[in-house]
């Protein structure tokens, strides 16, 4: 036992060890085109057989050697490995494109080994839950899965509602190369705020494609060829989406996410296609963002009860229905045996005159503001790839912006639950046929603070037809969410055309993403008629 696996026994109140572990460190296993790929094999120290857990990760073995020691102490073997291009392993780093083959060529040897007895479960968030995903359909009769944090598709991820997702591909690409060279400078900026930093410098290069070189001093490859060959192109990302792999022969699937993580929509997708084949997958979706350390924490515990149940046929610390949300605002844990819990009873509210949000129908007239490119609308919080500044936080310095409208509800007499997705209908006009749109569903609480708990964004191009008078009539969908609002607390919605660098900002002169360098400003128009929010509300 390790200083670090005890550590995290103690913190995360793991079942108790059961066998002492031998760690085989730094294998060579070949794969199918020879590249070789560095891996480590954590093994009980008891009388077997015992099953086995697989992670295939981009960022380092070590970082992940405490989990791989309380996973073998509690009974599991653990195969750990570096994909292609990273830590030791050969070949070069492209994202995505060789985790099915290795994987493939991994399972092979893994099944060839004298200790294993057949059993196996995948595990491990982001990445490492897509890697899942590419052999999902390869496993043995006897298998599992924990994906957390991570989808079986990352289109929608990359490319969310067509925009692309600057500040994920900045930052990552920082992790990636900084892991890979510099593994100890990089975690230590990864808590100092250094990389947002360098982000938001990075995210003003135009045009884009050179902005790697100011993230981490010099090209990426797959940067580069991503800008060149990713945008618009099905056939490229035909290739490296797994959804199709999902089936009713998928093994037991426990899906874990956040509600402000960047990819839980098309996890929860993953989710529900699941249900529509017939499984019962667990889900739990905490008020957590990407990498928040109550994230991290809870994963680990529920993954054992997971590979416990699934593998070892040992049920007893599975809760009774297959999902567990938290629902912010009244900081409690709900369980259901589905999601969303039943239909829900929607309330639709409309945007009018003084900046109101309200039940009462359409009125005339509009507010205007003007989106500068050059300057901007920022991100504030919210689902977003970063080490410090995610979640809900205080979005006064974002509506105080000349290029932010907000309208905001009456104070609420009783508590209002939802859960699920808002839905935004947007009336506008545009004075340039490309423009983005971005809303935010914020509580304000009592003492005036706003503070966001979901939004949508919308990149419109010239094939969005508008009617006779130019205006747009446009749907956004809010990422998903669950959240009271108490009463005593008021409802406001945001529209913005921007939330740099999350989303690449929109240069109003129609130029491709990669090489645009010509900014020009846009005039928007938001009509009061044609423009709410419907809310899922329910009884809780």
């Amino acid at each position: 036992m390790s200083l670090s696996s005890l550590y995290l026994a103690w913190i995360e109140d793991l079942p108790p060890r059961l066998n002492a572990v031998k760690k085989t460190r730094g294998l060579s296993l070949e794969m199918d085109d020879g590249v070789i790929l560095k891996t480590d094999h954590y093994a009980p120290k008891a009388e077997g057989p015992h099953p086995t857990i697989l992670m295939r990760l981009p960022y380092g073995r070590r970082g992940f050697g405490a989990v791989c020691e309380a996973y073998a102490e509690r009974g599991f073997h653990v195969v750990i490995q570096a994909c292609r291009g990273t830590e030791r392993s050969g070949g070069e780093f492209d994202p995505f494109s060789n985790e099915r083959a290795d994987g493939l060529a991994t399972l092979r040897w893994i099944e060839k080994q004298p200790w294993f007895d057949g059993r196996i479960g995948l595990t491990g968030p982001s990445y490492l839950g897509y890697a899942q995903w590419a052999i999902s359909d390869a496993l043995p009769p006897i298998s599992a899965m924990a994906t957390k944090v991570t989808t079986s598709n990352f289109r929608p991820v990359v490319f969310p509602s067509g925009a692309f997702h600057l500040n994920l591909w900045l930052s990552w690409v920082q992790v990636i190369e900084g892991l890979r060279t510099r593994p100890l400078a990089t975690a230590a900026r990864m808590f100092s705020g250094d990389i947002e930093r360098r982000t938001e410098r990075a995210a003003s290069v135009l045009p884009l494609v050179e902005a790697d070189k100011i993230a981490v001093g010099h090209k990426i490859p797959f940067w580069r060829y991503w800008f060149e060959h990713a945008i618009g192109s099905d056939e490229f990302w035909t290739e490296i989406d797994h959804s199709h792999r999902l089936s009713e022969s998928t093994p037991p699937v426990h899906f874990i996410s956040g509600w402000y993580d960047f990819m839980l929509d098309p996890l929860l997708e993953d989710y529900q296609r699941l249900v529509a084949l017939g499984h019962t997958p667990y889900l739990t979706i905490g008020t957590w963002f990407h990498i928040a350390e109550e994230l991290q924490r809870d994963n680990l515990l529920e993954t054992i009860i997971w590979m416990r149940a699934k593998l070892l046929g040992d049920p007893s610390g599975l809760r009774r229905n297959p999902v567990r949300i938290h629902i912010s605002g009244i900081n409690e844990w709900h369980e259901f045996d589905r999601y969303p819990p039943g239909s829900s009873d929607p309330i639709t509210l409309s945007i009018g005159p003084e900046r109101r949000l309200s039940e009462s129908p359409d009125s005339d007239g509009g507010d205007r503001y003007r989106y500068d490119p050059n300057d901007p609308t920022p991100n504030l919080g919210g689902a977003i790839f970063a080490f410090t500044g995610a979640g809900a936080v205080d979005n006064a310095s974002l509506e105080t912006r000349n290029d932010v409208l907000t309208y905001t509800g009456p104070v609420l007499l009783q508590k209002l639950t939802i859960i699920g997705q808002c839905q935004v209908r947007l009336a506008a006009r545009s004075s340039l046929p490309n423009v983005d749109f971005f809303v935010r569903l914020c509580d304000v609480g009592p003492d005036g603070v706003s503070r966001n708990i979901c939004d949508g964004f919308l990149h419109v191009t010239p094939e969005t037809a508008p009617d006779g008078d130019g205006r747009l009539a446009l749907t956004l969908k809010l990422h998903a969410t669950a959240h009271s609002f108490l009463p005593g607390h008021r409802l406001r919605l945001l529209i913005a055309s921007g939330a740099h660098p999350r989303y690449a900002r929109n240069p109003g002169s129609g130029e491709p993403i990669n090489t645009a360098a010509t900014l020009v400003p846009n005039d928007i128009e938001i009509f009061h008629a044609g423009t709410a929010i419907t809310l899922p509300t329910y009884k809780i």
